[in-house]
């Protein structure tokens, strides 16, 4: 279970930086928009509030995740607690749509698995 909860973690914060990327570089697009135009793409982009939400996310998601991966085999309750921090972040920051579905889905399975890795190691 531990080395399942390592390897989706990983492969979750991966598949999480790609749409950290997409989501920071949104975020700066739209807050350069909003700046060049008195704030009439901030209704059209939807990034008025949310663009810093959106920059923290971005960076912090997919770290956890990955950290958490790698954390799992030796540390697993650590590492699963990081993982679904990740998960809850990356619902809170980006929603759950087509793009989060594969990044938050397996940072959450490996959480969970993560989890029972450390119970089971407690027996």
């Amino acid at each position: 279970m531990k080395n399942a909860a390592m390897v989706l973690g990983i492969i979750g914060g991966v598949v999480g930086m790609v749409v950290g990327f997409f989501g920071y570089g949104f975020a700066e697009i739209g807050s350069w928009f909003s700046e060049t135009t008195n704030g009439l793409t901030d209704e059209t982009l939807g990034t008025g509030e949310n663009a810093d939400r959106t920059r923290f996310v971005s960076l912090f998601g997919p770290i956890l995740g990955i950290a958490g991966g790698a954390m799992s085999p030796g540390r697993p309750l650590l590492g699963a607690i990081l993982m679904l921090l990740s998960a809850v972040g990356m619902f809170w920051g980006f929603g759950f749509n087509v793009f989060t579905m594969f990044p938050i889905a397996m940072c959450l399975a490996a959480g969970l698995l993560g989890l029972s890795g450390a119970l089971a190691r407690e027996r």
